[in-house]
């Protein structure tokens, strides 16, 4: 065994989480055979693509306005929820049934009719990859899109798989977060606490090439900021294909609205 280091920014380890989701044989049947929902956001972005580009069904897609609600610098003007405030819209969820992308349908007229075996794409806005929890800023009185999506989840089995990067990992405990950040004494966003199967970049590069990751060190300049360093461990041939897989999302485009 040997052990190789790597260093990824965020929109290489949202392209790499996409590749990794894509071949999963799960998501493989229920691309063909059951619905998928992906929810609008920027890593659902990248996973949209690549689904969309493995069913020759990509034409027409843009991930540049797939969300609703996002974080920005200071200087860009948004609302509390997060939503751009210059009047441009975010683009529709995509909703694919049975091998075929139904445009311009959202979550919200398909979730009555998702059953056991279909699966929900949903991003997370914060990511305890110790605990395996998740968590999600919501906006909206009645909790948005991960409202509705829990309702299918417990209620009728659906599947959640969570496409987040180590970017947004944090160390506390997200039960006790949510419980201050949701107190009446608290002014601000809301926070949702989701369990769900997480896909970071590090079960990316383990789906993808065998390989164990870790994650041991982060940040950067000059574009490079919330980048993360992994150390992949595996067999020669393991490594020499995580060298493969790393550099086909190693130059990837930092993320530009």
């Amino acid at each position: 065994m040997q052990t190789k280091q790597y260093t990824l920014t965020p929109a290489a380890g949202k392209r790499l989480i996409a590749k990794a989701i894509a071949v999963m044989p799960q998501v493989q049947e229920a691309l063909h055979n059951k619905t998928i929902v992906i929810v609008s956001g920027t890593t659902n972005g990248y996973v949209a693509e690549e689904l969309l580009q493995s069913l020759g069904q990509s034409e027409g897609f843009s991930k540049q306005r797939f969300f609703r609600g996002i974080t920005l610098p200071p200087r860009y003007k948004v609302s509390q929820s997060g939503r751009l405030e210059d009047g441009r819209t975010f683009s529709a969820d995509v909703v694919i049934e049975k091998g075929k992308w139904i445009k311009d349908k959202s979550l919200f007229e398909v979730i009555n009719d998702l059953q056991e075996g279909d699966i929900i794409f949903k991003g997370a806005n914060a990511v305890n990859i110790d605990t395996k929890q998740a968590a999600v800023l919501i906006g909206h009185a009645q909790a948005g899109t991960i409202g509705v999506i829990m309702q299918a989840v417990a209620g009728r089995r659906v599947k959640l798989f969570i496409p987040v990067g180590l970017e947004k990992r944090i160390s506390g405990n997200i039960n006790e977060l949510a419980q201050l950040i949701n107190s009446p004494q608290t002014k601000g966003i809301r926070y949702f606490p989701v369990t769900g199967t997480i896909i970071t970049e590090l079960e990316s590069i383990h789906i993808l090439t065998g390989c164990h990751a870790v994650f041991f060190a982060a940040g950067g300049v000059s574009g490079a900021e919330g980048c993360v360093w992994l150390a992949v461990t595996g067999t020669e041939e393991q490594i020499r294909k995580a060298d493969e897989v790393i550099e086909t999302v190693r130059y990837e485009n930092n993320f530009v609205i």
